[in-house]
Order: C-alpha cells, then structure tokens, then sequence
C-alpha cells in the first residue's frame, strides 16, 4: 500500500474518531440528540527515562555546540575502523588538539593552543576527565596513558576557557572521556589487532540493563616490541561502571578502573643516530634500563538529582592510588594517594521571556605524594639522592550563565576561582641544604563570550578570558634540584564559527593568547634537565580548522589543520624567537572511498613542517608527510574488519623532540625517530 492513502487514512481517523466508534442513540421528538459513550481499548505508551548521571552523544553535541568558543565532539565509532592504540588514533581529526605519539603505541603528547608546550613526556595544562571527572592528580600533572580509546562511547573537547563549566580555566581547556552504559553499549564485544613490530591488543567488553539497574565492562591488553629497541610496552586497562535508578528523580553511578602499564624508554637519538639507523636506542637509555611502570587504581561515584528536564545537581567523588617505578637519570619510587569531589549545578529557565542557562559548581582535590629517589645502577636502586613526602590541594570554585538576548544572540559570563597548595618537606638533606617549601597560588579567571546563532545548522562566536596555571610539582621537583617558580597566567581572544550542513560540516577558529610567566621546562645543549622557569612574555597565536564534506555517496573528505605560532614576546635572552617544541603547521586528511556500504578504501596523511627544537632557533627538525591506507567493512550484521599500512612509503621521520634552551646549532641526542612502514590487522564482533 502506497504511503498516501495510509496517512489520509489515520489523519482522517484521528480528526473524526466518532464516526467509525459511536452508535446514535434513539432520537426523541421533543429532546436534544444524544449519544451513548463508547468504551475503547487503552493505550499503553512506553519510552526509556534518560540516564541522569551520563549525557547521550546528541546531547552533548547540542550543549558543545551551545557554547560561545571552540568545542568539538569525537563519536567513539568513529576510530574503530583502524588500529586504535594511541591518543593520536582517537584525537587525530579533532579540531584543535596536536596530538603526537612519542614512540609507535602507548605514550602521547598533547597540547592544545600551545598548553604545557615544555611538556615532551606526561601532561600538564590540560583537564583531563573520565566521566566529568578530573584525571589529573591534584597538581595538576596527569598520565595519558591511564586512557583507554576503546573504552569511550564519545569523547568531548572543550579548547580553553570553554572548558569553564568543568571548573578549568587552563590555556588547553579540558578533554573528557565518557564511557558507555549498559543502555548504549553492545551486549557483547570481541576485538583483536596484530601487525608490525610484534603488535598484539585486545578488547573483551559486556554491557547489559535489568529493571533499573545497568552496567557496562571493558578489558583491553596490549604488548609490542616496538619499533626500535629497548621499546617494549605492555598495558592492561580495566574500565567498568554500573548505574542504578533510585527513584525518579535520583541516579547514582559508580566506576572503577585499573591500569597497569609498563614500558621501557629508547630515548632521544642524534641527528647522525638518527639518519644511520632509526630503530637504534640511546646507550645511557638501555645501560640504565629506563622504563616507566605504573599501576593506577581509581574508583568515582556519581549522584545525579534531577527534578525536572531542566534543573541538575550532580555530586562527584574519586580516590586514585597510583604506584610508579621510573628508572631515569636517577631511579624514582613514587606513590600518590588523591581524592576529591564536585558540586555542579545545571539550570535552565526563563527571565522575562529570554532562555537563560546557569553552570556553578565547587571542586577540591587532595593529593599526597612519597617520592624517593636513588642513583640509577643498571636500572636499580643505588644509593639514596633524595625522598620527599609532597601534598598538593587545589579549590575550585566556578558559575557560568548563557543568556539568550532572542533567538540568535546569546551572552555568555563565567569565572573560576582557584586556590592552590604545593607544600613539599625534604626527608633527606644532602649538602646541608634544605629543599622543603609551601607555597599557595590563587587567582580569579573570568570568561565573557558572545554567539550568533545564523539557522539551524551555523552560527559564529567570540569570546575573551583568562586562564591561571599553577605549577605542578614536576615543575617545581622535577629537574635535579628545586625550582621555585610562579604560577602562568594568560589572556586569550577567540573568534571563530561552527557550521553543520547535510553533506559536510566545518569547524573554525583564529585565536590569540598573551602569556605572562608562561612555565618552561628547559634542558641543557646536552639534553640534561635545567628545571622549570618562568618565561617573561610570550604569545600564542594560531588556526584551528577542521571539517569533513561527503562529495557523493562514496566519496568522504576529511581535514583537520592547525597554524601554531608561538613566540617570546620582547624576552632579554630570545627577543622574539619562535617557541620551541612543535611545527608551525601540521595537516591532517583523509580521503575515503565506499563503492558499498559494507566495503571502503581510505588514504589518508599526516604532514608537518620543520620544529624548532631549542628557544634559541639555532636546531630544527624535518618536516615530512607520512601516508597511509586502510581498507575495511563489514562481514554479516556483527563482524567488522580492517587491514591498514601506516608508512606505506617507510619514510624516515622525526615524531617528536626534545626541547632545549639553546642547542648552539651542534647535533645532540633530542630526536624521537617515527615508526617505519607497519602493517596491520584487524577484527570487531559485536551482539
């Protein structure tokens, strides 16, 4: 039956119902008409209440894309088709974010807008969550290898003061990893990869819902040579979380993790190294047996009341415990105790007819650290250097409120409030000299933004904010001695838009920050440690562009390019040179062929230009253009495959340097070699 006459039917139906289910009554001469009631069947209609404590991918695209300044959404489906092992494999073609694997798996380099630009190793500058939690430890510092790719049904970015509602007001913003439940995960899913340099990683995931409970279950390992020696890496990640409906108006969610990683450090080669034979470590890396090993167990509850569609509080609690071995220059023994909460308030109304949204919330972390350190002897322990007993407690305070001055302008307010806390007691003074301190950073970081919504699918905004950074205590420990340093601060401006059509979406923003006291972990021409200083003025400027356009059925193009340029501002030593550490310039594309829906081909590169490795401009790094191809598609309703070559043309490149104060143009051990041509290979069943 044509569609037509169905609909005609039932429209018919709904607007004259009496004439096919009520019989007329008997008429009387002298009286009004009457008719007897008739008794219909009821209709039950049934629908799935929201899961409180989480929010489903569409609507947090719809509150990203809410949002005054630079967001972005990564679908977690959107990186199963390859090999998806690192950051950079799930946050690749994000608008925004530089993203760099340091060597071939496990360990990543992020930065956003230039955030923690020092930082070769671990992170800092960057709000990391799980769930709208902070992953970060309570100073701040915090370990991307502690997430699992595979284990987020979406991942949201929120580059710089957009990240105000989750409490951050740091140059990068905040990056957050929201897991799956048990009513949006597959009940069953198997997954294996294998290719080159002895690459294995697997995924075992359940997920499943009765009454008003669910949960959901992941566990990941990974094992690989790597692709130069003294390169083994192994992890083991378990993420899980169960939600239960109290009541109504009451959910409640808790997650556990366990990570456990371990791996060895080839560390940085010369240039001639380099050239001779990439797949080479450093000597002193393997003499020494550097590797970083590390266990993570964290535990988070969430309690969501939810009145009505319009009104949230949500209260949420972590502790993590992490133990860490890191032979290094010297060999390090650290255990780290943090716990912390957040109070976040959501509340839509209306005030004099303009809609009105409001975000307050208040967070605190508490951490403890017991570092010790000894002389590094073949990778054990020597004699002690140093043990310090550190305690770190950072109190946030936030509000933002988005006021809608009528359909198209909007008028966002905001400001964090931050008090920080480093205090550090030296329990081994050597030299007759004690390296103990407290000190306290505080500040208020204020945001105003405006929108202008242009239909449905485009809009542009602006907005102005400041961002306050105190040191975590890899600044202030981190090198051989104690560095005591002030906190960074920064002014930024961002202008850009957001456009979301039928057939392609873009993604843009120009924006500039001036920084004072921007934090610079420095090495020496030899790569020895310098610790950490405070830079006097420096800008960040850049573009932030990505977007994808479907040409036809079959043919997809995605870009993701970023324009970074950041320099001293009039600095006594540098004047203006370029900030050291990463390329002006970095593309990301990829072409994608369908013929159909269950088969495709897909090419794709990364280029980037030449990156200064030392403050001074007197060492660069090539750039190059690394390519790839990747075919996949589906074998039946639940199995999915994929065969990818990443360095098809086994190009020699550099994936990342060191950064150094002046190099002096002399060639010294601060390049990390790119992996060469691999092949790889994989599979998903899901039920």
């Amino acid at each position: 039956m044509s569609l037509a006459p169905l609909s005609l039917l039932i429209l018919h139906a709904l607007l004259m119902p009496r004439a096919y289910a009520v019989t007329p009554a008997p008429v009387a001469d002298d009286g009004p008409q009457h008719r007897q009631p008739v008794d219909l069947d009821p209709v039950r209609v049934e629908g799935v209440r929201p899961v409180n404590t989480t929010e489903d991918i569409e609507t947090a695209r719809k509150r990203l894309d809410e949002k005054a300044g630079g967001t972005a959404l990564v679908d977690g489906e959107s990186y199963r088709d390859r090999r998806a092992s690192t950051l950079s494999d799930a946050l690749g073609y994000a608008p925004g974010v530089f993203v760099q694997s340091r060597f071939g798996a496990e360990e990543a380099r992020i930065s956003i807008r230039g955030s923690g630009l020092q930082r070769t190793f671990h992170g800092r500058g960057l709000v990391l969550l799980q769930d709208g939690t902070p992953l970060n430890l309570a100073d701040g510092a915090v370990d991307f290898q502690a997430i699992e790719p595979l284990s987020a049904r979406y991942i949201s970015i929120h580059r710089g003061a957009n990240a105000l509602e989750y409490g951050a007001a740091t140059l990068g913003g905040a990056v957050d990893f929201v897991s799956p439940t048990g009513f949006d995960a597959p009940a069953l899913t198997l997954r294996g990869e294998a290719g080159a340099f002895d690459y294995r990683r697997g995924q075992v995931a359940v997920a499943g819902t009765h009454d008003r409970a669910d949960g959901y279950a992941s566990l990941t390992g990974m094992s690989q040579e790597g692709f130069r020696e003294h390169a083994v890496q192994e992890t083991y990640r378990f993420f899980g979380n169960a939600g239960l409906r109290f009541s109504d108006t009451l959910d409640g969610r808790l997650y556990a993790t366990k990570v456990d990683s371990r791996s060895q450090l080839p560390g940085n080669l010369t240039f001639a190294e380099w050239r001779n034979d990439p797949t080479q470590a450093a000597p002193a890396n393997v003499a020494m047996d550097q590797r970083r090993d590390f266990v993570l167990q964290r535990f988070a509850g969430k309690l969501a009341w939810t009145p009505d569609a319009h009104r949230q509080l949500v209260l949420s609690v972590f502790v993590s415990d992490k133990d860490l071995h890191h032979p290094i220059f010297q060999v390090l023994e650290q255990d780290s105790r943090d716990v912390g909460a957040d109070l976040r308030w959501r509340g839509e109304s209306t005030w004099n007819g303009h809609a009105n949204v409001l975000v307050a919330g208040l967070r605190v972390a508490n951490g403890t650290l017991h570092d010790d350190r000894f002389v590094n002897v073949g990778g054990q322990h020597g004699a002690r250097t140093n043990t310090f007993d550190q305690h770190a407690r950072d109190s946030v305070a936030y509000i933002e409120d988005q006021f809608a001055f009528d359909a198209r302008w909007t008028l966002a307010l905001g400001a964090q409030g931050l008090h920080s806390v480093r205090r550090s007691r030296d329990l081994f003074i050597t030299g007759g000299r004690d390296e103990s301190f407290d000190v306290t950073y505080s500040g208020v970081s204020p945001k105003v933004g405006l929108r202008y919504r242009i239909d449905d699918g485009a809009q542009v905004f602006a907005n102005i904010s400041r961002s306050l950074e105190p040191p975590s205590f890899g600044e202030l420990t981190g090198g051989p001695g104690v560095t005591q340093v002030d906190k960074q601060r920064g002014v930024t401006a961002e202008l850009g838009t957001r456009v979301q059509r039928a057939t392609w979406w873009l993604d843009a923003a120009v924006y500039r920050a001036r920084l004072d006291g921007e934090l610079l972990a420095l090495n020496d021409a030899l790569g020895n440690p310098r610790g950490t200083v405070n830079a006097d003025r420096t800008v960040h400027q850049g573009v932030e562009l990505g977007g994808s356009r479907d040409w036809s059925d079959h043919w997809r193009l995605s870009v993701n390019y970023l324009f970074n340029d950041f320099r001293f501002d009039g600095d006594p030593v540098f004047g203006d040179n370029a900030l050291a550490g990463v390329p002006r310039q970095q593309v990301r594309s990829e072409v994608r062929f369908s013929p159909v829906a269950t088969f495709y081909v897909a090419a794709n590169v990364d280029a980037f230009d030449r990156t200064w490795i030392d403050h001074a401009n007197t060492l660069q790094a090539p750039g190059a253009a690394v390519w790839g191809l990747r075919v996949g598609g589906e074998a039946g309703a639940r199995w999915h495959w994929f065969a990818e070559v990443r360095n098809v043309f086994d190009r020699r490149w550099v994936a990342g340097t060191n950064v150094v104060a002046n190099a002096f143009g002399v060639d010294g051990r601060h390049v990390l070699p790119g992996d060469g041509r691999g092949v790889y290979a994989g599979f998903e069943m899901r039920r």
